[in-house]
């Protein structure tokens, strides 16, 4: 039913949101970019001036990485840490101009440290592109 103002539901009217979307099959794609390491695909779903915010740091957002050059080197550094990095068992969902993915992460760092946590990516897209990419995952205790 529409609410006054004869608009329904909130957020940006339809044509916007569609132009704003990415569609399931290019999350999946984007996450596929992450199991090979292939930080230039990777690239080229993000947004010019996109924004990463990491699972952990100093901020209460964690670290927030912003522009497509601090985004990347952010990127590339989750591959040295953990040269073997893997998203599997990913499930992906969109509603208009934001995205999730769940996956569970497996690792190994360079000291030998395997790592297996369940975890997810926000996104909030922009222009057909992602603009933020949120990142979350469970804290496991040894």
């Amino acid at each position: 039913m529409p609410r006054a103002g004869g608009r329904r539901g909130a957020g940006a009217p339809p044509s916007e949101e569609r132009k704003n979307m990415v569609t399931i099959k290019e999350l999946q794609a984007f996450g596929e970019a992450w199991n090979r390491h292939d930080v230039d695909a990777i690239m080229t779903f993000m947004a010019d001036d996109c924004v990463f915010e990491t699972t952990a740091g100093k901020e209460v957002c964690g670290t927030r990485y912003e522009g497509r050059e601090r985004v990347r080197e952010a990127f590339a550094r989750v591959f040295k840490m953990f040269p073997d990095a893997q998203f599997g068992n990913a499930r992906h969902f969109v509603a208009g101009d934001r995205g999730l993915s769940e996956w569970v992460f497996t690792g190994t760092t360079a000291e030998g440290k395997k790592l297996e946590v369940n975890g997810c990516d926000v996104f909030t897209f922009a222009n057909g592109k992602i603009a933020k990419k949120d990142s979350y995952f469970k804290n496991r205790f040894a």
